[in-house]
């Protein structure tokens, strides 16, 4: 059996795989495949060592992901940009932000977030903890300071007894990195299982026949090049010649980095569109085509295209359930919403 050869070399963080294709490779049936060695089930929970786990802290970190009182405007939350109803994104080209500021980027979904290998589509970012540090202060997002943000936490009473909860033993647990951590904390805790995770798992007809066909079509035309491990994405970076944003080279100024981002998670990629780091793309079969002409120099029929979309579909999350979190009233010391 012929096989696509992977040649690994080393990356700014975890692995780059360059696809050299030698011959058309032939694939086992998804009958008859062993998918151990391109994917793996998501995880039960992912930790941070720099950042354990409690109850305490998962809590806090829901209230301030939906907190708009974060932000200068007292109307932006992390929820608006990561909408946690609409597949984690917030389905527009870029987001929007402080006084209607229309962002760069598309803003990728915080669902599963906590698999990629770093955040933001350069990389910046090494994990969810310091993401959660940027829109906050990002002058073109939620515009607060972290003075701001802190001082209106500390105006609510409850907010100051679940620090002290959540960053137990601490001479200071208010402080922003421990903002962040706790967002951090309760991203880790968006994972999101789907019907592929049952067929891994060996549930063969969790998959219709369709879709299986997809995933023959997904493995055989070499996309597990790139979309592979938990997150199916979002664990190398990759040159994607497509627009004009330089992305990776904007953080490093390294000219081998021009064009290159974060290979994105396919979970849930159904509902998060508009596609691409731009935005431009809303039709997810459009989507695949580009892909396959960019990224693998092949051009997909409209059948092979079809398939692959229909496999793309059993990667959606199972019915989410959201908690929405009761937040603790503004004081008398509270700082008012600054809308300028």
């Amino acid at each position: 059996m012929m096989e696509r050869r992977l040649s690994i070399k080393k990356g700014w963080v975890g692995f780059i795989a360059v696809v050299a294709v030698a011959a058309v490779p032939v694939f086992a049936t998804a009958a008859e495949q062993d998918y151990s060695k391109y994917f793996k089930p998501i995880p039960a929970s992912v930790e941070n060592a720099d950042n354990p786990s409690n109850q305490a802290k998962i809590d806090l970190g829901r209230m301030l992901f939906f907190d708009p009182r974060l932000s200068k405007s007292g109307f932006i939350s992390c929820n608006s940009c990561h909408n946690l109803i609409t597949g984690g994104v917030d389905n527009l080209s870029t987001s929007i932000g402080h006084m209607w500021q229309i962002g760069p980027r598309n803003a990728p979904t915080v669902y599963n977030a906590a698999l990629n290998v770093a955040q933001f589509w350069d990389g910046r970012a090494k994990d969810v903890e310091e993401q959660a540090q940027g829109p906050i202060t990002n002058p073109g997002e939620m515009a607060a300071t972290q003075e701001m943000a802190l001082d209106r936490v500390m105006s609510m009473p409850a907010y100051v007894t679940l620090f002290k909860e959540a960053f137990k033993g601490e001479a200071t647990p208010i402080t922003y990195v421990n903002l962040a951590k706790a967002i951090g904390a309760y991203e880790r805790t968006l994972l999101t299982p789907s019907r592929f995770d049952d067929f891994l798992a060996g549930k063969k007809n969790a998959l219709t026949d369709e879709e299986k066909k997809g995933l023959d079509v997904f493995v055989g035309k070499g996309c597990v090049a790139c979309h592979n491990g938990a997150g199916i994405g979002g664990r190398s970076f990759q040159k994607f010649d497509y627009g004009t944003d330089m992305g990776r080279y904007e953080v490093t100024k390294n000219a081998a980095d021009k064009k290159f981002f974060r290979v994105a998670s396919l979970r849930n990629v159904t509902l998060t569109y508009p596609y691409f780091h731009d935005g431009k793309v809303w039709n997810l079969e459009e989507a695949v085509k580009i892909m396959g002409e960019k990224q693998m120099g092949v051009k997909l029929s409209d059948d092979e295209v079809r398939s692959i979309t229909e496999f793309l579909g059993s990667l959606s999350m199972k019915q989410a359930s959201v908690e929405i979190p009761m937040l603790p009233p503004s004081t008398d010391r509270t700082s008012k919403p600054d809308v300028k």
